[in-house]
């Protein structure tokens, strides 16, 4: 909790802010493009680099973790499927049926999802459940087909109409919950600290309290893919420069508050129910009775669940099973439907409030995986730009189509490996995505403290130096566990050597490998996972030792290097806030009379 609250007004907002910021003033130049022209050559390489190859990582995790949330799911299946018609149809509808009907779409679109949950409903008890019943693997090719669609297409025809409605999904679930919070006044059975926080055996997370906790709470508090959205795409979208501190500063604590709905829900269910969902399937077996027996031989204190609670828990939303349902997005949907079920409708609107979280975290999540992979896209272009200056031309269909696909291929690999891991992918890639994510952040406040430094804003840098500061040390020295750990449950290496000692000595099982093929699995996967840690954290070595060197080298010179793009007068009016001021809807009036006369001069906007 602590974490969330502090570090979201020390760093994470600070960094979504001050990218955003620079962004703009740089005609809106990814972060990537800002490392290469700020750091110099080797850090700005290592930048572009370490942020191609760690975004790669965050888009498979999170998409690994709607994998979870709707695998076997046929309600939750079918509501997400339908968001893409919808938006579709909000696309085309607003490009030429009723073009700038924002309020109308808008209600429509609203109106047509809350019709998708409650359809959801209707199809899983229809013959057409076994159609929308997904496996893992099913699940990873539709979100892979998804991902490609979403690239290649015009972003007013799917990707902005659905990032839309997430946003209304978004604010008004967590403002709603909210509500049911103080109504109900639930309380709290997850103790201040577990046994785990100190032992570092948990079942979901291994590792000690320091530094794990830092880089398993992310976006609530601290993430760097969100400096990749605060640089690039964002800042194409702001109309007005006053505007950045309500979007950057702003949104990023709305990100927080979220975080914090997120922990009192996961807080408030049952102990017992909460360890049986976030554990691995190859612990609980994957069964109601694996899991309470593995539940229960944790040995924590008044925790007793039986298969009868989790059956009957699993039956009150209407899934058929809760155990190994892990990534955390079916965890909070549990708790949105005992404190929304107890507000509105009762038990008999359970399952439609838990259908109606895992909709709305799935929603967000694809958000950020399509607009990722646009990103990619733009990023990986500009790259082979340098070998092929046609790639460069974002409007070049076949460069777009190519590079969408690599991105697609690249993140899709990865999910695909996650949902087939033996050890439970959320279990052995989290740790990599929370690390790769804070690693990112550190690249980003780099950037900003060389900035600031060439632009002569010295006596401001310790506003991101502090955060940078902390967030090196915390994820490097996760890194550095994660790599140099003897310990088989934390490090990579570790893991891996034991496997395949295991393999070398003839052994055909070994813990949750039950044989010969889950264990070469394990071997692959903490290879990949290992290396891939030992080159963030090079990388990002890398990059933090040249901004440091070129900051020193910019604080002694004296001199200032501002590569901000030359200011061009506005000639657009937009309102400074979310709401339009008295003063500012006299101006806009001034506005429209000289735009439609030309006979009055204003200010502009």
């Amino acid at each position: 909790m602590f974490w969330v609250i502090v570090g979201v007004i020390f760093a994470g907002a600070v960094q979504d802010l001050l990218v955003l910021f620079f962004s703009m003033r740089r005609n809106g130049r990814s972060l990537g493009q800002m490392a290469r022209d700020e750091i110099g050559p080797v850090g700005g390489v290592a930048a572009l680099v370490a942020v191609l190859a760690i975004m790669i990582i965050l888009l498979a995790v999170l998409a690994l973790v709607v994998v979870n949330a709707l695998a076997k799911s046929p309600w939750g299946v079918f509501s997400i499927a339908m968001t893409i018609p919808i938006a579709l149809f909000m696309g085309l509808y607003l490009r030429y049926l009723r073009p700038g009907r924002i309020i109308e779409v808008s209600v429509i679109g609203c109106a047509l999802l809350v019709l998708a949950i409650v359809a959801g409903g209707w199809v899983a008890a229809s013959p057409l459940a076994g159609v929308f019943t997904l496996s893992e693997v099913a699940l990873v090719w539709c979100l892979i087909g998804y991902g490609f669609l979403a690239s290649v297409l015009p972003v007013w025809m799917l990707l902005a109409p659905r990032d839309y409605l997430s946003t209304f999904m978004k604010v008004g679930t967590i403002a709603l919950l909210a509500v049911g919070i103080l109504i109900t006044l639930p309380s709290t059975v997850m103790p201040a600290f577990t046994e785990f926080a100190f032992n570092g055996k948990g079942p979901a997370f291994s590792g000690s309290l320091f530094p794990f906790v830092f880089i398993t709470i992310a976006c609530g508090a601290l993430s760097g893919f969100h400096a990749l959205i605060s640089s690039g795409t964002t800042p194409k979208l702001v109309t007005k420069e006053r505007q950045v501190r309500l979007i950057g500063y702003g949104a990023m604590l709305t990100e927080s508050f979220v975080a914090i709905m997120a922990l009192v829900a996961a807080s408030v269910i049952d102990q017992g129910l909460y360890f049986a969902m976030n554990s691995a399937a190859t612990s609980t077996g994957g069964t109601a009775q694996g899991a309470a027996t593995f539940v229960n031989g944790l040995g924590l204190p008044g925790v007793s669940i039986t298969p009868e609670a989790l059956s009957q828990a699993a039956a009150a939303v209407e899934e058929k099973t809760l155990v190994s349902r892990t990534g955390g997005a079916p965890t909070l949907a549990v708790g949105i439907s005992e404190i929304l079920g107890a507000v509105f409708g009762g038990a008999a609107l359970k399952a439609f409030w838990y259908h109606f979280a895992i909709m709305f975290e799935a929603l967000f999540i694809l958000t950020t995986v399509d607009a990722g992979t646009r990103v990619g896209r733009f990023m990986l272009q500009d790259t082979l730009g340098n070998l092929i200056p046609k790639f460069r031309d974002t409007s070049w269909k076949t460069g777009s189509i190519v590079t969408s696909a690599l991105i697609v291929a690249a993140w899709g690999s990865i999910l695909l490996m996650g949902v087939t891991d033996p050890l439970g992918g959320i279990n052995t890639l989290f740790p990599l995505f929370g690390i790769a994510n804070q690693l990112l952040a550190a690249v980003a406040l780099a950037v900003c403290v060389t900035i600031m430094c060439k632009t002569g804003r010295v006596r401001w840098v310790w506003v991101p130096g502090i955060p940078l500061v902390w967030d090196a040390v915390v994820t490097l020295t996760a890194s550095w566990q994660k790599i140099f750990s003897g310990n088989p449950s934390i490090g990579y290496w570790a893991q891996h050597n034991a496997y395949r000692d295991a393999l070398a000595a003839g052994k055909t099982s070994m813990g949750q490998a039950k044989n010969v093929e889950q264990m070469e699995q394990v071997v692959y996967n903490t290879f990949v996972q290992g290396t891939l840690s030992i080159v963030f954290a090079v990388l990002i070595v890398i990059v933090l030792v040249d901004a440091a060197r070129r900051s020193m080298a910019a604080i002694r010179g004296g001199a200032i290097d501002d590569t901000e793009h030359p200011a061009e007068p506005s000639k657009v009016f937009e309102p400074a806030g979310l709401i339009t001021t008295a003063e500012e809807k006299a101006l806009a009036q001034r506005w429209k009379e000289y735009e439609s006369t030309g006979t009055e001069r204003v200010g502009s906007g």
